[in-house]
Protein backbone atom coordinates (compact mmCIF):
# COMPACT_ATOMS: atom_id res chain seq x y z
CA UNK A 1 0.00 0.00 0.00
CA UNK A 2 0.95 3.62 -0.71
CA UNK A 3 0.78 5.51 2.39
CA UNK A 4 1.00 9.23 1.35
CA UNK A 5 2.09 11.90 4.45
CA UNK A 6 2.35 15.24 4.69
CA UNK A 7 5.32 16.91 5.00
CA UNK A 8 6.94 20.38 5.94
CA UNK A 9 2.85 21.65 7.07
CA UNK A 10 1.46 20.76 3.62
CA UNK A 11 4.08 22.34 1.91
CA UNK A 12 4.97 18.86 0.30
CA UNK A 13 3.94 14.95 0.85
CA UNK A 14 5.83 11.75 0.50
CA UNK A 15 5.08 8.41 -0.61
CA UNK A 16 6.26 5.22 1.07
CA UNK A 17 5.66 1.37 0.31
CA UNK A 18 4.15 -0.35 3.42
CA UNK A 19 3.22 -3.86 3.15
CA UNK A 20 0.35 -3.87 5.64
CA UNK A 21 -0.91 -6.96 7.62
CA UNK A 22 -4.41 -7.54 8.65
CA UNK A 23 -3.94 -6.33 11.91
CA UNK A 24 -1.91 -3.07 11.44
CA UNK A 25 -3.42 0.12 12.83
CA UNK A 26 -2.82 3.72 11.15
CA UNK A 27 -0.32 4.06 14.21
CA UNK A 28 1.87 0.96 13.20
CA UNK A 29 2.19 1.85 10.12
CA UNK A 30 3.42 4.89 10.81
CA UNK A 31 6.32 3.22 13.41
CA UNK A 32 7.16 1.19 10.19
CA UNK A 33 7.93 4.37 7.99
CA UNK A 34 9.92 6.21 11.01
CA UNK A 35 11.58 2.90 12.04
CA UNK A 36 11.99 1.12 8.71
CA UNK A 37 12.40 3.87 6.00
CA UNK A 38 12.19 7.43 7.00
CA UNK A 39 13.54 8.44 10.79
CA UNK A 40 12.94 11.89 10.30
CA UNK A 41 8.79 11.11 10.20
CA UNK A 42 7.08 12.74 13.21
CA UNK A 43 4.11 11.70 14.68
CA UNK A 44 2.68 12.20 18.19
CA UNK A 45 1.29 9.35 20.47
CA UNK A 46 1.19 8.15 23.72
CA UNK A 47 -1.10 5.74 25.31
CA UNK A 48 -1.56 3.40 21.88
CA UNK A 49 -5.24 2.49 23.50
CA UNK A 50 -7.56 4.92 22.39
CA UNK A 51 -7.27 6.78 25.58
CA UNK A 52 -4.81 9.42 25.25
CA UNK A 53 -5.95 11.35 22.24
CA UNK A 54 -2.73 12.53 21.49
CA UNK A 55 -2.39 10.36 17.90
CA UNK A 56 -6.10 12.19 16.20
CA UNK A 57 -4.88 12.50 12.36
CA UNK A 58 -6.84 13.03 9.19
CA UNK A 59 -6.92 9.94 7.44
CA UNK A 60 -8.09 10.46 3.92
CA UNK A 61 -9.85 13.35 4.95
CA UNK A 62 -11.24 11.39 7.92
CA UNK A 63 -10.60 12.88 11.23
CA UNK A 64 -9.74 9.52 13.27
CA UNK A 65 -6.96 8.23 15.80
CA UNK A 66 -4.39 6.34 14.24
CA UNK A 67 -4.05 4.08 17.20
CA UNK A 68 -7.89 3.00 16.95
CA UNK A 69 -8.12 3.18 13.26
CA UNK A 70 -7.18 -0.66 11.11
CA UNK A 71 -5.04 0.02 7.64
CA UNK A 72 -7.57 -3.27 6.36
CA UNK A 73 -11.33 -0.96 6.97
CA UNK A 74 -10.02 1.70 5.70
CA UNK A 75 -11.79 1.64 2.02
CA UNK A 76 -14.74 0.47 4.37
CA UNK A 77 -14.45 3.77 6.55
CA UNK A 78 -14.39 5.96 2.77
CA UNK A 79 -17.55 4.18 2.04
CA UNK A 80 -19.40 4.84 5.15
CA UNK A 81 -17.92 7.56 7.24
CA UNK A 82 -19.88 10.79 7.58
CA UNK A 83 -17.80 13.62 8.07
CA UNK A 84 -15.07 14.53 5.24
CA UNK A 85 -12.53 17.69 6.05
CA UNK A 86 -11.13 19.33 3.11
CA UNK A 87 -7.74 17.82 2.04
CA UNK A 88 -4.54 19.30 0.18
CA UNK A 89 -2.96 15.82 -0.80
CA UNK A 90 -4.43 13.80 -2.84
CA UNK A 91 -5.68 9.89 -1.98
CA UNK A 92 -3.52 7.73 -3.56
CA UNK A 93 -5.13 4.99 -5.50
CA UNK A 94 -5.57 1.80 -3.22
CA UNK A 95 -3.83 3.94 -0.47
CA UNK A 96 -3.86 6.41 2.09
CA UNK A 97 -3.18 9.86 2.81
CA UNK A 98 -2.52 11.19 6.03
CA UNK A 99 -2.25 14.63 7.22
CA UNK A 100 -2.46 16.31 10.65
CA UNK A 101 -5.68 17.44 11.67
CA UNK A 102 -6.71 20.81 10.73
CA UNK A 103 -7.30 24.77 12.58
CA UNK A 104 -4.36 24.44 14.84
CA UNK A 105 -0.71 25.14 14.06
CA UNK A 106 1.17 22.52 12.66
CA UNK A 107 4.68 22.29 14.27
CA UNK A 108 6.37 19.58 12.11
CA UNK A 109 4.74 16.55 9.62
CA UNK A 110 1.27 15.45 11.85
CA UNK A 111 2.02 16.79 15.06
CA UNK A 112 0.37 20.12 15.97
CA UNK A 113 0.53 22.33 17.95
CA UNK A 114 -2.68 22.09 20.69
CA UNK A 115 -2.28 25.30 22.62
CA UNK A 116 -4.58 27.41 21.50
CA UNK A 117 -7.39 24.27 22.02
CA UNK A 118 -6.58 24.07 25.81
CA UNK A 119 -6.10 27.79 26.23
CA UNK A 120 -10.28 28.00 25.44
CA UNK A 121 -10.54 25.28 28.20
CA UNK A 122 -8.66 27.43 30.96
CA UNK A 123 -10.94 30.24 30.05
CA UNK A 124 -13.98 28.07 31.02
CA UNK A 125 -12.36 27.25 34.15
CA UNK A 126 -12.80 23.51 33.60
CA UNK A 127 -11.86 21.90 36.97
CA UNK A 128 -13.71 20.92 39.73
CA UNK A 129 -14.11 23.63 42.09
CA UNK A 130 -15.42 21.85 45.25
CA UNK A 131 -18.02 22.49 47.86
CA UNK A 132 -16.73 24.20 50.86
CA UNK A 133 -18.82 21.60 53.38
CA UNK A 134 -18.20 18.55 51.78
CA UNK A 135 -20.53 15.50 53.19
CA UNK A 136 -18.99 13.31 55.78
CA UNK A 137 -19.12 9.82 54.08
CA UNK A 138 -19.49 10.50 50.11
CA UNK A 139 -21.88 12.55 47.56
CA UNK A 140 -24.80 10.23 46.40
CA UNK A 141 -26.07 10.57 43.13
CA UNK A 142 -28.90 8.97 41.54
CA UNK A 143 -28.18 6.05 38.59
CA UNK A 144 -29.49 8.30 36.09
CA UNK A 145 -27.76 11.07 37.24
CA UNK A 146 -24.58 8.85 36.91
CA UNK A 147 -25.07 7.69 33.47
CA UNK A 148 -26.08 11.38 32.46
CA UNK A 149 -22.67 12.57 33.70
CA UNK A 150 -20.61 9.52 32.46
CA UNK A 151 -21.66 10.87 28.71
CA UNK A 152 -19.14 13.91 29.19
CA UNK A 153 -16.68 12.53 31.10
CA UNK A 154 -15.46 10.25 28.39
CA UNK A 155 -14.27 13.07 26.68
CA UNK A 156 -10.55 12.04 26.04
CA UNK A 157 -9.44 16.16 24.53
CA UNK A 158 -8.37 14.03 21.18
CA UNK A 159 -9.73 17.24 19.07
CA UNK A 160 -10.88 15.77 16.64
CA UNK A 161 -14.41 17.63 16.81
CA UNK A 162 -12.91 20.63 17.27
CA UNK A 163 -11.47 19.80 13.80
CA UNK A 164 -14.59 19.05 12.53
CA UNK A 165 -16.61 21.93 13.63
CA UNK A 166 -17.55 24.58 11.04
CA UNK A 167 -18.08 26.98 13.62
CA UNK A 168 -14.53 26.59 15.01
CA UNK A 169 -12.17 29.11 13.41
CA UNK A 170 -15.33 30.93 11.51
CA UNK A 171 -15.90 32.94 15.07
CA UNK A 172 -13.80 34.31 17.32
CA UNK A 173 -13.43 32.89 20.75
CA UNK A 174 -16.14 30.13 20.36
CA UNK A 175 -14.80 27.19 22.72
CA UNK A 176 -15.66 24.23 20.86
CA UNK A 177 -17.75 21.13 21.30
CA UNK A 178 -15.21 19.92 23.58
CA UNK A 179 -14.80 22.52 25.67
CA UNK A 180 -18.81 23.08 26.08
CA UNK A 181 -19.43 19.45 26.85
CA UNK A 182 -16.59 19.44 29.40
CA UNK A 183 -18.46 22.80 31.25
CA UNK A 184 -21.54 20.71 30.60
CA UNK A 185 -19.81 17.72 32.40
CA UNK A 186 -19.31 20.18 35.63
CA UNK A 187 -22.99 21.69 35.64
CA UNK A 188 -23.87 18.23 36.18
CA UNK A 189 -21.25 17.19 38.81
CA UNK A 190 -23.29 17.30 42.27
CA UNK A 191 -19.78 18.05 44.13
CA UNK A 192 -20.41 21.57 42.71
CA UNK A 193 -21.63 24.59 44.83
CA UNK A 194 -22.70 26.35 42.13
CA UNK A 195 -23.81 24.96 39.39
CA UNK A 196 -26.00 27.28 37.55
CA UNK A 197 -22.83 29.17 37.80
CA UNK A 198 -21.21 26.92 35.24
CA UNK A 199 -23.58 27.43 32.42
CA UNK A 200 -23.30 31.16 32.99
CA UNK A 201 -19.82 31.12 32.12
CA UNK A 202 -20.84 30.45 28.75
CA UNK A 203 -23.47 32.09 28.16
CA UNK A 204 -22.87 34.61 25.32
CA UNK A 205 -23.04 34.99 21.82
CA UNK A 206 -19.51 32.64 21.43
CA UNK A 207 -20.60 30.44 23.86
CA UNK A 208 -23.50 28.29 24.28
CA UNK A 209 -25.11 30.35 21.40
CA UNK A 210 -22.80 29.67 18.66
CA UNK A 211 -22.98 26.16 18.00
CA UNK A 212 -25.34 25.71 14.85
CA UNK A 213 -26.10 22.12 15.51
CA UNK A 214 -24.14 20.19 12.40
CA UNK A 215 -23.93 17.44 15.05
CA UNK A 216 -19.96 16.80 13.32
CA UNK A 217 -18.84 16.82 16.97
CA UNK A 218 -20.90 13.91 17.92
CA UNK A 219 -20.22 12.18 14.66
CA UNK A 220 -16.20 12.09 14.61
CA UNK A 221 -15.93 11.14 18.40
CA UNK A 222 -14.18 8.43 19.42
CA UNK A 223 -15.99 7.74 22.52
CA UNK A 224 -19.14 8.62 21.11
CA UNK A 225 -19.26 12.06 23.54
CA UNK A 226 -22.62 13.92 22.35
CA UNK A 227 -21.49 17.62 22.47
CA UNK A 228 -24.55 18.98 20.57
CA UNK A 229 -26.85 17.63 23.31
CA UNK A 230 -25.04 18.87 26.37
CA UNK A 231 -25.36 22.46 24.26
CA UNK A 232 -28.60 21.70 23.50
CA UNK A 233 -29.58 21.09 26.88
CA UNK A 234 -27.44 24.20 28.12
CA UNK A 235 -29.33 26.57 25.86
CA UNK A 236 -32.78 24.93 27.50
CA UNK A 237 -32.01 25.56 30.87
CA UNK A 238 -30.69 29.29 30.51
CA UNK A 239 -34.00 30.07 28.95
CA UNK A 240 -36.06 28.39 31.04
CA UNK A 241 -34.09 30.38 33.40
CA UNK A 242 -34.46 33.40 31.69
CA UNK A 243 -37.86 32.59 30.98
CA UNK A 244 -38.82 32.21 34.65
CA UNK A 245 -37.32 35.63 35.79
Amino acid sequence: MIIRISRDAGESYADYNVQVSEEMTVLDALFHIQENIDESLAFRYSCRGAVCGSCAIMVNGMPLLACKTPVARIEELNNVYEVFLPRKGEVPKDGMLLEPIPKLPVMKDLVVDWEPFFDLFGKLELKLRGAGNPPEKEYLIAKEKVRELEKYTNCISCALCWSACPVVGDLKDYPGPAALAKLYRFYLDPREPDALNRLAIANQEFGWWACDFYTNCKKVCPKKVPPNIAIGKARSQLKNMEDNQ
